[in-house]
């Protein structure tokens, strides 16, 4: 008889989380070995049950699912992780895969689908959708924004004004209007508001 697939689910939605077991358990060839509810506890279990394939929420408490998958293929470098979440922000998917994510996937994937993917990432392969993996490609096509552009895109999503920015970050306004006008060139927008709203829809700042 074929071992079963054993399966870790680490999301914060205790609800959302009992609905994945419950799918998971009856599929043939398959079984929940642990749960978690923050990305700390996604950790901590999978040290202890070390699953064949995990199912990794992306916004969790305490750490993140990008900073769980992180953590966890520091100390297990061939652990099996698809993220599954309710975002797919070409930002999130960029970031989750960069991670060392196997798969993506939505939450309101159909049940064979999510049963497929599991299956698929346990025989070693990748499992990427076709809409996700258009966005990701577009990701990568574009340039990439620099960390320092990154954090001043961010500040500026808060509202924060140049003198603001330059305050939080220790540097002068000219520097900061240095920053802003690398981002608008490479998000290829004019202005303040249509930066925001390109972070905000991209998913590398949120409100």
């Amino acid at each position: 008889m074929t071992a079963s697939i054993r399966v870790l689910i680490a999301d914060d939605h205790p609800i959302v989380r009992s609905g994945l077991v419950r799918m998971i358990e009856l599929s043939e060839g398959m079984k929940v070995v642990a749960e978690a509810g923050t990305g700390t506890e996604a950790v901590e279990v999978f040290r202890q049950y070390q699953p064949d394939v995990t199912l990794m929420d992306l916004r969790m408490p305490e750490l993140n699912g990008v900073e769980a998958i992180v953590a966890i293929r520091q100390e297990f470098s061939d652990a099996r992780i698809a993220i599954l979440t309710t975002y797919d922000t070409d930002e999130d998917i960029f970031r989750g895969l960069q991670a060392g994510a196997r798969g993506y996937l939505l939450k309101d994937s159909k049940m064979a689908e999510l049963i497929d993917a599991v299956r698929q990432i346990h025989a070693g392969k990748k499992y990427i959708p076709p809409a996700v993996g258009a966005k990701l490609a577009e990701r990568i096509s574009r340039p990439k924004l620099s960390d320092r552009e990154r954090e001043v895109l961010k500040l500026m999503t808060e509202g924060k004004t140049n003198q603001d920015i330059a305050d939080e970050l220790c540097i002068s306004q000219s520097t900061v209007k240095f920053h802003i006008n690398n981002i608008f060139g490479k998000l290829g927008v004019s202005d303040r508001t249509q930066a925001v709203l390109i972070a905000i829809k991209r998913g590398i700042a949120n409100l």
